[in-house]
């Protein structure tokens, strides 16, 4: 960089004086003296959910206080988001200096030195006000390598004038069955009005969730206690074929292409009867701004087949800085923000208090205000304290996690079994030839990791 000072120059007009500051962007004030501030751009990927992309559109406020940081943003569709960020994260690339991962991949990654850790005072001292359940998510070896934007579990979301019109009474732990003869007496297709929205597009993060949790409730595994798979077992066939009946007989067109978003906006239009998915899904349901059902919403634990286990879910959206980052300090200081109460106070003067991303402060949950506001809050924080990854179904298990195993080779088997579920509700495939091929495709992979001989 140009470095003058007008002491040490034999400048000797106004024209050359007027030049050097030009060149420097300085005032005259400042005698031309030397500027070393230097703007770092930070590079940022995020799964386009509604929570995410409200940060994004306040994050001018963390840019407007910290005038050395400039923030880049990269907003993608959840499956397309974890190819590029896995590759990039992975190869040390570098490219991106925030992500936002789920608690999938952070123990993995955190093991691989793929993050970097978070080991700032503020950073720490939030974790203290995270749920229990959800700072275990995002802790490896009981130190923090990412922060959680917003937690989640999944629970049942209903239209309360539906019921009441067909002499229906949503329980608060509903079975399969009640929602599959709630589902069929609800539907009415001729006024665009469909039983139940689930989730059908193709992803391990997307179709194979809900189904990994469904099934969970059914006694369902993935693998028994020597790492075998078990999509061929009477528990899985029940699981697909109780979900294949729904969607095709209950659901709306084009099922197989709906995922989050999608079934948000259905639902949201007034299109589902009920719909089983995420429990952040209830700030956006009951927001008048954004859904003509805001007021006729009800919420129920997610649904179970009577067996002890209920299909809910346990995850985290948060943010971590790859291990490639060149601009981990400036990275660092916009996730803190991002996770602090600076935020949340800014979230609620914006748009209010059930707007706030929820599922990570017990602070939250002990407001008064947010109680009042979010009639979805009790049933989120009780699903969220009911789920447990350590014992997800009702048979043992090697693996941790409820929607998923925490091991690597579960993204490649979830994206195939996924491709295969969407087929078997297509109608170009049965579901016992779907769990057939996600079986033979899952014992090649967990023979060729050693997992099974």
């Amino acid at each position: 960089m140009l470095n003058c000072k007008l002491s040490t120059l034999s400048i000797k007009t106004k024209w050359f004086k007027g030049v050097c500051l030009s060149i420097l962007g300085l005032s005259l004030l400042s005698g031309c003296s030397s500027f070393n501030q230097k703007v770092q751009t930070v590079n940022i990927a995020i799964v386009n959910n509604p929570d995410l992309i409200r940060l994004k559109s306040l994050s001018s406020e963390f840019e407007a206080k910290h005038p050395d940081i400039q923030l880049r943003w990269m907003t993608l569709e959840e499956n397309m988001l974890r190819q590029r960020v896995t590759v990039d994260v992975a190869a040390r690339s570098g490219q991106f200096d925030v992500v936002s991962i789920g608690s999938y991949e952070i123990p993995m990654w955190s093991r691989q030195g793929w993050l970097k850790q978070i080991d700032n005072s503020t950073a720490e001292n939030q974790s203290a006000d995270y749920l229990s359940s959800i700072k275990k998510l995002v802790t490896y070896k009981d130190q923090l390598y990412a922060l959680p934007f917003y937690g989640e579990s999944s629970f049942t979301m209903y239209r309360k004038d539906l019921f009441a019109e067909h002499g229906l009474k949503m329980p608060d732990y509903p079975s399969w069955s009640f929602i599959e003869e709630a589902a069929k007496r609800i539907n009415n297709p001729t006024v665009g009005v469909y039983g139940i929205c689930l989730r059908g597009k193709a992803g391990w993060g997307e179709n194979v969730v809900l189904l990994t949790s469904m099934g969970d409730s059914f006694g369902a595994r993935l693998f028994d206690e020597s790492w075998r798979p078990q999509f061929t077992t009477p528990e899985w066939q029940q699981t697909l074929s109780t979900y294949v009946r729904l969607m095709r007989h209950y659901g709306p067109p084009g099922t197989i292409v709906n995922g989050f978003s999608e079934n948000l906006a259905l639902f949201s239009s007034g299109k589902c009867g009920i719909w089983v998915d995420s429990t952040v899904a209830g700030s956006f349901v009951t927001n008048a701004q954004t859904s003509s059902v805001a007021d006729k919403v009800g919420f129920a634990f997610a649904p179970s087949a009577g067996l002890g286990k209920s299909s809910n879910w346990l995850f985290s959206w948060a943010l971590a800085i790859p291990s490639g980052s060149r601009k981990s300090k400036a990275a660092e200081e916009f996730i803190t923000w991002a996770t602090s109460p600076e935020y949340t106070r800014l979230v609620v003067q914006k748009y209010g208090w059930a707007a706030v991303p929820p599922g990570t402060s017990k602070r939250l949950y002990a407001t008064p205000e947010y109680q009042k506001s979010a009639p979805f809050s009790a049933m989120t924080l009780k699903s969220i304290e009911a789920a447990d990854p350590l014992h997800p179904t009702i048979k043992p298990v090697p693996y941790i996690g409820i929607q998923f195993a925490t091991i690597p080779e579960f993204q490649g088997i979830g994206s195939y079994a996924g491709r295969h579920f969407a087929a078997a509700v297509a109608g170009s495939e049965s579901p016992l030839f779907a769990l057939a091929q996600t079986q033979a495709n899952a014992e090649r992979e967990m023979t060729d990791e050693g997992y099974i001989k």
